[in-house]
């Protein structure tokens, strides 16, 4: 069985996720079969994996940061916030229904038997585990309840590593009170799960991480040292102030940092994608900030959709939701003005339903409404249902006006391109803009839909396709005059570089050594990994 660190914070957005990716790929650079686990995701960006899984994105970063194919096994539960109706509960992959707090905690026996499973099986198939946590573990109210910090550590035997995020200010505070609020867990929580109150939750956590630190390191130091003597426990790395990692981020918090992200210099495209209440999967749009010509935003306002050379209508966990707030506030006349005027419109996933001429939805699946007009943009009808679909995808691309006069101007070719889908209900009608294959079936169907300056597709991941993403900046180019441009970026190298960038931070701002002492595993520097003590 693989040994396991865990990783958790102080609260939420301290930099969890990104420190578990860096240690992985530390961890792989050094030769040791190493994988991710999250017992349980919040988030509304997922990826879905070979297994037509859906778990979260978070975690398939990290996979490709520790060199793996994401799986099922790496994220067992995935909540997905839905609006008012509560939380859609995705265990192993699948959806097993949306619920209120109180009916999820009525099944979290089931849920821990679930996340137990799936670590176990994924320890027979790794020498170390890096179990991420979510929140603080120090939300005392909900340790009864809890499957996603010191009960996943206790039950992995997980030393724990706790980060504090020092540019909300406070970190002293957390670091300390983190600590003491956790001792005087040993009642009946602790005693379930172990069988013996010898060990407080607090026991659990061995060291610090301060990360997001600005300033004079002398400065600093003092405060280092105090907290190591209040309680015990040292601090074993301070991570600088990064800015833009280059990294995929978990959730819609990190929209704010895209937001505040510095697009100096002129940019000679502005791409706008609709700031939707209830956005998924915005990473779908990343490939774009490392385009240097492209200045991409997050936005609502009404001077962006105007002056926007590309609009992006994204996915959405809440279609009918979220196309109502729209109309509501007249973004969407917005946006028609905008489309009447030339400006070209995506929808993807949720916002390709949205752009259609209605969605129907007889189950009330998402709202009360059985039926809504939708944009009338495209000439096709969504019916929603409750099967979800999830699969990963190949496509062609069928014809699009758009590419004719780039397909003559350039070599960028845009067949053979990879995504996936996640979504509820079909879209049926003037369907026919791709061609894809689900999974490993040879059976071709039809997806997405265009007309005139408008189209629309399920394929989430398409940008990140290099071809196909080349093609779109080169049409708006074409469009306002300025030469296309023939070399593609390459969105996996810019990836996979930033991965190593951060990996080499982690690397030399992290004691490495006292993690892999906690775990019991020998490394002499001048040789591989000596494997398990």
């Amino acid at each position: 069985m693989a040994k396991a660190i865990m990783i958790q914070g102080t609260g939420s957005g301290a930099g969890k996720s990104a420190i578990v990716a860096g240690l992985c790929r530390v961890f792989k650079d050094m030769g040791i079969k190493v994988a991710p686990f999250k017992s349980q995701n919040m988030a509304l960006n997922s990826f879905i994996t070979g297994e037509s899984g859906e778990i979260g994105r978070a975690q398939a970063f990290q996979a490709e940061a520790s060199g793996l194919e994401p799986s099922n096994d790496m994220n067992p539960v995935l909540l997905k916030a839905t609006g008012e109706a509560g939380c859609q509960v995705i265990v192993n992959g699948k959806v097993h229904g949306t619920m209120k707090a109180h009916e999820y905690y009525e099944i979290k026996d089931r849920v821990w038997e679930e996340i137990t499973a799936a670590y176990d099986r994924l320890s027979k198939l790794y020498d170390l585990i890096i179990i991420e946590g979510a929140g603080s573990p120090a939300e005392i109210n909900l340790s009864k309840e809890e499957v996603v910090n010191m009960r996943v550590a206790r039950y992995a035997d997980a030393p724990v590593i706790l980060v504090g995020d020092i540019d909300r200010g406070g970190v002293f505070a957390q670091f300390y009170g983190t600590v003491e609020l956790l001792k005087d867990c040993r009642g009946m929580a602790c005693h379930a799960l172990t069988g013996t109150q010898e060990l407080s939750d607090a026991d659990y956590i061995k060291a610090f991480i301060v990360n997001k630190f600005r300033g004079d390191m002398n400065i600093l130091r003092p405060g280092l040292r105090m907290i190591e003597e209040k309680t015990g426990r040292p601090v074993i790395g301070t991570l600088y102030h990064q800015g833009n990692l280059g990294l995929e981020e978990e959730d819609g918090l990190s929209i704010e940092h895209v937001a505040r992200f510095d697009h100096s210099g002129h940019k000679e495209l502005k791409v706008v994608v609709l700031r939707l209440k209830y956005i998924s999967n915005f990473t779908d749009f990343a490939p774009f900030l490392n385009e240097p010509d492209v200045e991409l935003k997050y936005s609502l306002w009404e001077e962006d959709i105007s002056t926007a050379d590309l609009l992006i209508i994204p996915g959405s966990k809440n279609t009918v939701s979220d196309l109502l707030l729209l109309r509501e506030r007249g973004i969407e006349e917005c946006v028609k003005a905008a489309v009447k005027k030339g400006t070209p419109l995506i929808g993807l996933c949720g916002g390709y339903q949205m752009i259609g001429k209605k969605v129907l939805d007889p189950d009330n699946v998402e709202s009360d409404l059985q039926e809504i007009d939708g944009m009338g943009f495209l000439d096709t009808v969504t019916t929603m249902d409750r099967t979800k679909t999830t699969c990963q995808v190949t496509a062609n691309l069928v014809s699009l006006k758009w590419f004719d006069a780039v397909q003559s101007a350039t070599s960028c070719r845009w067949n053979n391109l990879k995504g996936y889908e996640i979504h509820m209900g079909s879209t049926t009608g003037d369907v026919g803009l791709f061609e894809i294959r689900r999974g490993l079936s040879r059976e071709t169907i039809s997806d997405g839909s265009t007309k005139g300056n408008v189209w629309g597709t399920y394929i989430h991941g398409i940008f990140d396709n290099d071809g196909l993403r080349t093609a779109v900046i080169n049409a708006l180019r074409m469009k306002k005059g300025l030469s296309p441009r023939e070399t593609a970026f390459s969105y996996r190298t810019a990836k996979e570089n930033a991965i190593n960038s951060w990996a080499d931070t982690v690397r030399n701002n992290i004691d490495i050594c006292f993690i892999l002492r906690q775990v019991g595993m020998e490394y002499c520097m001048n040789k591989q990994p000596g494997g398990l003590s």
